[in-house]
């Protein structure tokens, strides 16, 4: 199914974000992990492309597996990061002969040990300039990313939001934003998107934290901020492991819940390939309704 169709249709909107594991054993392991999130029916599931492009291969593959074997639909990321314009139009080739339906497109991070990003030649130096040619080429369901605390490249937030409506107008049909912490800046990225005339759905990105030093180095390289209470909180559990992924798991069921009383359209988990986390906070969730009209109206009673 086209994403901006499930959108429409699909009540709750749940969707899960994995990578491409290293070898045919975390491959393994992988697809033994969507089984069980295939329960919890999200309305798609994605698979990113690893840094500077790194994992293309095992990222298209991968999605077609998913969608052949698991029959969940699939959002394919693809980076402008080391590939030619005719290398990409050969894999976005073979993503439509595998009736893939869904691209997310990105420029891409620079590749390990660069500084900044640099355009292949022959490649792109934009999102909205491969967004572009996907809509002229072809007829995938095209998705890009979005940043709430603001692109790190970004020379303001006012430039980064001209930047994205760059990418909605070259075709762009729905954005995933980047992973926050508090939701009132995420509710103030939508406000000020939608007077900045860009229409399109906005996916919250949630990552629950599962480990103190991995989510402090997320956050380090994506520009996110984490509240000062959420950090005390971290802060005080940092020597117990289970401790902390007990805080990220209440955190974000209660963002999520707090995210659809505010009219999001759905909720896209960064998986980091550990479903328990996750599971636990959309299985608790639906078995509480908490997706539902008269439950949100409830909380805020």
């Amino acid at each position: 199914m086209r994403i901006v169709q499930a959108l429409a249709t699909t009540r709750p909107f749940f969707s899960f974000e994995f990578f491409p594991p290293r070898d045919d054993a975390g491959t393994d392991q992988l697809f033994a992990t969507m089984e069980t999130m295939r329960a919890l029916k999200p309305a798609y599931v994605s698979i990113t492309y690893g840094a500077g492009g790194s994992s293309r291969a095992r990222t298209v593959e991968l999605a077609k597996r998913v969608q052949r074997e698991i029959g969940l639909t699939v959002l394919a990321h693809v980076t402008c990061v080391g590939s030619t314009r005719a290398e990409l139009r050969a894999l976005f080739d073979d993503l439509a002969r595998a009736g893939i339906e869904n691209v997310l497109a990105l420029r891409g991070d620079p590749p390990r040990g660069e500084a900044v990003f640099t355009p292949p030649p022959g490649g792109f130096a934009h999102a909205s300039e491969l967004i572009a040619m996907l809509r002229r080429n072809y007829d995938f369901c095209i998705g890009a990313a979005c940043y709430p605390e603001v692109h790190p490249e970004a020379e303001s937030a006012e430039r980064d939001l001209s930047h994205l409506r760059e990418k909605v107008d070259a075709g762009a049909e729905f954005l995933i934003s980047q992973l926050f912490f508090d939701n009132d800046v995420y509710a103030g990225f939508v406000e000020r998107a939608r007077a900045a005339g860009i229409e399109v759905p906005m996916l919250p990105g949630l990552m629950p934290i599962t480990n103190y030093e991995q989510i402090t180095r997320f956050v380090a390289m994506c520009g996110a901020r984490i509240p000062p209470k959420l950090h005390v909180e971290m802060e005080m559990r940092r020597g117990d492991a289970a401790a902390v992924e007990d805080l990220g798991v209440a955190f974000a069921a209660m963002q999520a819940i707090d995210l659809f009383r505010r009219g999001a359209p759905g909720i896209h988990f960064y998986t980091l390939n550990r479903s328990p986390a996750t599971r636990a906070i959309v299985s608790g969730m639906l078995a509480a309704s908490a997706w539902r009209p008269d439950f949100i109206a409830a909380t805020t009673r």
